[in-house]
């Protein structure tokens, strides 16, 4: 996989940071196993097993952590003077 497709973590808003941590967790898949017909085959095994669904949930929270991080927890001088 060549593309670039992840330029910054910066993002407008908490929603969009969310978004981008899904994004991230699902590009880390295609990483690692770049078939989509394995990824496809795959599935069924892991997508209705609940202690797959949490770890995976645990990816995708500790992305918006990183995320959530960079952009300063989405404050602004607002939130400051409360």
């Amino acid at each position: 996989m060549s593309d670039q497709w992840l330029t910054t973590l910066k993002t407008d808003t908490p929603q969009q940071g969310y978004e981008l941590a899904i994004k991230m967790s699902r590009m880390g898949v295609k990483y690692t196993q770049p078939s989509e017909e394995i990824r496809e085959k795959l599935r069924p095994n892991y997508d209705e097993d609940t202690g797959n669904l949490i770890a995976i949930s645990h990816v995708i929270a500790v992305n918006f952590q990183t995320i959530a991080s960079a952009n300063g927890y989405w404050k602004t001088e607002r939130a400051y003077r409360g």
